[in-house]
């Protein structure tokens, strides 16, 4: 079984003594759940799996009882070391509380219980672990598959790979476009929308939520202005609530709305958003074409293919921690910015020698940056730039 990079680093963190909480992260669909069963099967090291996935939100003593049942396990077998792992574990309500509260009762009595907690909605995890945990975990973030890995598991062209996205659940869908549809609809964009969001958060307008991310994903690497979308959306409310729904989604590994690139803070949050979804899949669910349409088709291919690195760019960004931003200024205009701690990468994606470049060299004398790239028709091909560990860039 192919095995993702996560799996070494999750496998190292298990060998370790007991010394912080682990925390896998990520999207829906990326192998989370997979990754870590594969760890713990090889490891050869007593283990407790339970998932809350369909556990109601109020039964807060949920946790404590996977607790209690691993002491008594551990005690019954007269293990000196297990491992906890618990599945989907924003589900439950006052989760990080009761993990602090558990956790600290073992270091105390110096119970070697390892603990690894794995969940999809990246909001939720972040505030419980920020608000109660601080200090006692790590991190380890899962985004979606890369071209490389799609390639080597699953034989993926780049072309499919940039039409298609990176869910492995997917990829043997491809030859039945209505069961490969269906997946990403029920799998992904239910799933993620009913079960991530509005179980867990106060949504006024859920019909509305959902229409936002149909129109943002559907507009994936072009702007589009929130007034803009009020106009097509019904009983829309205002651009304050549709940019906290954009947010939502942006948390739950979905879609993005890019801000403009400029020094000016203030003037960040006020621009127009281009939106960009994490994993192509979710833009040609909306999309028309079929594949060999759409490769047909220029000017649809050239949509398709932009947002499709973006979409690699988004991903990394979660998993490597740096900002993604877009620059226009008149006819002048910049794909994607990089930005981690102070250095800035400007990014040209071109699909054929009709678009120009103009934009870069305006971009760099502006900000006086000397890291401009091009990604595709005349500078780094898409399939070596798909491969590139983005931080080499800064």
């Amino acid at each position: 079984m192919y095995k993702r990079a996560e799996y070494h680093i999750i496998a190292e963190r298990l060998r370790e003594p007991r010394k912080f909480i682990q925390v896998v992260m990520g999207p829906r669909q990326v192998g989370k759940s997979t990754v870590v069963k594969q760890v713990l099967q090889d490891l050869d090291m007593p283990y407790q799996f339970f998932s809350a996935d369909n556990v109601p939100a109020t039964n807060t003593g949920w946790v404590s009882d996977c607790w209690a049942a691993v002491r008594g396990y551990k005690e019954g077998k007269h293990l000196e070391s297990i491992i906890l792992v618990i599945d989907e574990i924003q589900k439950v309500g006052n989760w990080s509380e009761v993990v602090k509260k558990e956790w600290d009762d073992d270091t105390f009595h110096d119970r070697k219980i390892k603990v690894l907690l794995l969940g999809s909605s990246r909001v939720l995890l972040e505030k419980g672990l920020s608000e109660s945990l601080s200090g006692r975990f790590e991190e380890i973030r899962m985004t979606h598959w890369s071209y490389q890995e799609m390639r080597e598991c699953f034989g993926f062209t780049l072309d499919q790979y940039l039409f298609y996205g990176g869910y492995p659940g997917a990829a043997e869908l491809i030859a039945n476009p209505d069961r490969w549809e269906q997946y990403i609809q029920s799998a992904i964009i239910d799933a993620t929308i009913n079960k991530d969001i509005l179980m867990n958060t106060s949504i006024s307008k859920p019909a509305l939520l959902r229409q936002t991310f149909e129109l943002g994903a559907s507009y994936s690497g072009e702007l589009l202005s929130l007034t803009k979308m009020l106009g097509s959306l019904q009983d829309a409310g205002n651009t304050v609530t549709l940019a906290g729904y954009i947010n939502l989604l942006d948390e739950s590994g979905m879609l993005c709305g890019l801000q403009k690139y400029s020094i000016d803070a203030a003037r960040r949050h006020s621009s127009i958003p281009k939106f960009q979804v994490y994993n192509n899949a979710l833009k040609i669910v909306y999309n028309p074409h079929t594949f060999e349409q759409a490769i047909m088709d220029r000017r649809s291919w050239g949509h398709i293919y932009e947002s499709g690195i973006g979409a690699w760019i988004v991903s990394q960004a979660f998993l490597h921690r740096f900002e993604v931003f877009y620059w226009r200024e008149r006819a002048d205009e910049v794909d994607f910015v990089l930005r981690k701690k102070g250095s800035v990468v400007a990014l040209e994606v071109k699909s054929n020698s009709d678009k120009g470049n103009k934009g870069l060299s305006t971009f760099k004398k502006k900000f006086a940056t000397s890291s401009a790239f091009i990604v595709g028709d005349g500078g780094i091909k898409a399939k070596d730039f798909l491969t590139l560990d983005l931080r080499s860039l800064f």
